[in-house]
């Protein structure tokens, strides 16, 4: 389900990184040396610096990708997490998920 929709978008973040569609080298990906980050990494530093209430780590890691990216990413966890939750409670990923939010069972 997430295949297909996460292949078109990483299709479409290669594409528009790069520009007139050249490829870069994996040296030309890193900026003067500095680190680069991909969406999951950034997503899952956000979402722990939410967790932790840590403004400034939500801030940078919030830098490290668009604000599409991150959106994507932040979505992608939140399904991963709900399933691997529903698995270890034997609950639906609705459920579950409603249980999160603190909502009544459907």
């Amino acid at each position: 389900m997430f295949g297909k929709a996460y292949g078109r978008f990483r299709d479409a973040m290669r594409a528009r990184s790069r520009p007139g569609g050249e490829e870069r080298s994996e040296k030309g990906s890193r900026a003067g040396g500095k680190r680069t980050h991909n969406l999951f990494e950034a997503a899952a530093a956000y979402v722990s610096a939410g967790a932790e209430d840590d403004q400034e780590r939500i801030d940078e890691a919030a830098s490290w990708v668009s604000p599409e990216a991150l959106s994507f990413g932040v979505n992608e966890l939140a399904c991963r997490a709900v399933i691997a939750l529903a698995r270890e409670r034997d609950e639906s990923p609705r459920a579950v998920a409603r249980a999160l939010l603190g909502l009544p069972p459907a």
